[in-house]
């Protein structure tokens, strides 16, 4: 490559630079005017520490720092010389009240401190004693980093350094304009100011963190219920299955036997009847495959897809277990005992068997009592224990026994309650109704074991 190309290759990038510059200068007035022409409001945000901090206390910074600020004024340039801070005076309450306005108005606070640090300086060029620190004193500086503090804790990172940026400019016009040499005061001013709106990005930065995690922790809570519920009404649908399966086999064998039965059935008779065992055996069909979606991701399942769906006949079995653990169990039925739908009969064990399995899991050492009550459009299902007498271990997980047990009910078009009783105990009372049509989708709920 000749040194022609290279010229030619590096004059090129050099343009492209000051194009990329210029753009980037260009944009400045409009960013500037976006981020700071605002007197938009914008209070203080709820922190642990500083939510403890009254507006009282900046009241009481801003007037003594105020009258800090006014003492240093009044001390005479040349000995015996009296000074009179009238002038001035209007200047120093303005920037004091910068620090309120500060406390709800950030942006328009700074350009109100900001403007008075840059009059007040150009005004007494000529009255600073030559060891007094200038553009600014020490009171004035501490009121502008409080500003900017504040100002810091609410706004982005990059409008919180061009306040900086403009606060220095701002010194820095008066020391150049300077009639006589002075303290020069804007090495500490730009330290400390730094200092001031590092910190208060941080914090911000931090809360900002804080409240994300936040919101992504209420959103994966849920999801994670949302989850829940399905898996839980999946596993109902399973267990439902096998009941409905029964049922439907049971009318494809009655329809296929029917015709025997009869002398001399007719046509008709045989055709419908022969409908009837085709419709069954193809929703049993349907069923399966149904049952197969369900148990795709479920490993356990196929191991227990032929295992009969409980009923209450086998409630002293479930309660015999329980009282293994070394569980005080009563049993009471009440009411007259008849033959129950299968779904009911079902949900009833599977309510009982959870309410126990909640006393084992979180009341050691209590006394439980499962009640029936057989009624003429439904069954009362009542588990209950007693205060636990020692301290429950740590649950592994968050638990969803009473989601399910709810979901159970809402199928049926029952109602679950739950809750404490006033010695301390839990109860978990169903009311199991037999007449009650599906009921439609329920709405997600979340729930978690009593602990």
């Amino acid at each position: 490559m000749t040194g022609g190309r290279i010229a030619d290759r590096l004059a090129g990038g050099l343009r492209a630079l000051a194009r990329a510059v210029g753009e980037a200068l260009r944009a400045v007035p409009g960013t500037l005017r976006d981020d700071l022409w605002t007197v938009a409001r914008d209070p203080l945000p709820r922190m642990r520490w500083l939510g403890r901090l009254p507006h009282g206390h900046a009241v009481l910074f801003a007037v003594l720092i105020g009258w800090l600020n006014m003492a240093q004024f009044q001390e005479p340039a040349r000995p015996g010389e009296a000074q009179d801070p009238a002038p001035l005076i209007w200047f120093v309450v303005l920037q004091s009240a910068a620090v309120l306005l500060a406390l709800t108005r950030p942006i328009a606070a700074w350009w109100l401190s900001t403007a008075m640090l840059l009059v007040t300086a150009l005004a007494v060029d000529d009255r600073v004693p030559p060891q007094l620190l200038y553009p600014w004193n020490f009171a004035q500086i501490a009121l502008h980093t409080l500003v900017l503090f504040l100002l810091a804790l609410r706004v982005r990172p990059r409008i919180a350094a061009e306040t900086l940026v403009l606060t220095l400019l701002a010194g820095a016009v008066p020391s150049a304009l300077a009639s006589h040499p002075h303290n020069d005061g804007l090495d500490d001013a730009l330290t400390v100011f730094t200092i001031a709106v590092v910190v208060g990005a941080a914090l911000r930065g931090r809360r900002v963190a804080r409240t994300r995690l936040v919101e992504q922790e209420e959103l994966t809570a849920e999801e994670r219920a949302r989850r829940t519920l399905l898996e839980e009404r999946n596993r109902i649908a399973r267990e439902l299955h096998d009941v409905v399966a029964h049922h439907m086999s049971v009318i494809s064998i009655q329809a296929q036997v029917a015709p025997h039965l009869a002398e001399n059935p007719s046509d008709e008779l045989k055709e419908n009847l022969a409908g009837i065992r085709q419709n069954a055996v193809e929703a049993l069909a349907e069923l399966r495959r149904v049952l197969g979606v369900l148990r795709s991701e479920d490993a356990l399942a196929d191991g227990a897809r032929h295992a009969p769906q409980p009923t209450l006949d086998r409630l002293d079995e479930l309660v015999g277990t329980v009282r293994g653990t070394g569980i005080t169990i009563l049993t009471d039925v009440t009411g007259e005992r008849w033959a129950l739908p299968p779904g009911v009969e079902l949900s009833a064990f599977r309510i009982v068997q959870e309410a126990l399995s909640n006393v084992m899991r979180h009341a050691p050492g209590a006394k439980a009592r499962v009640e029936l009550g057989y009624q003429r459009r439904g069954l009362a299902v009542r588990v209950v224990n007693t205060a636990p007498d020692r301290p429950a271990p740590p649950s592994p997980g968050a638990g969803h026994g009473l989601l399910g047990m709810r979901e159970r009910a809402a199928m049926l078009g029952g109602e679950l309650t739950t809750g404490p009783t006033p010695d301390g105990g839990y109860e978990v009372i169903a009311v199991l109704p037999t007449d009650h049509p599906a009921p439609s989708a329920a709405r997600p709920e979340t729930a978690e074991d009593p602990v």
